[in-house]
């Protein structure tokens, strides 16, 4: 059983799986806006680069978090 669950998260989602969905959200909907509504098949590459470059700023900036908080 995942640690959502113990917890009562309603959605299933781990605190971090939460964060990243998230990330993956806001990411989509800028992209959406800059592409009208629209993403092309062809797009498609481009917007995952994109989806990946935030979720990996999401996961350094957790990581930063906890360093810090480790200090």
């Amino acid at each position: 059983m995942s640690d959502a669950f113990v917890v009562g998260d309603p959605d299933g989602l781990s605190p971090l799986l939460v964060t990243i969905r998230d990330a993956i959200a806001r990411e989509l909907h800028a992209q959406l806006a800059l592409r009208g509504e629209q993403i092309e098949l062809a797009d498609l590459p481009e917007v995952s680069y994109q989806v990946t470059l935030r979720v990996d700023e999401t996961l350094r900036g957790r990581a930063a978090l906890s360093q810090r908080h480790r200090r």
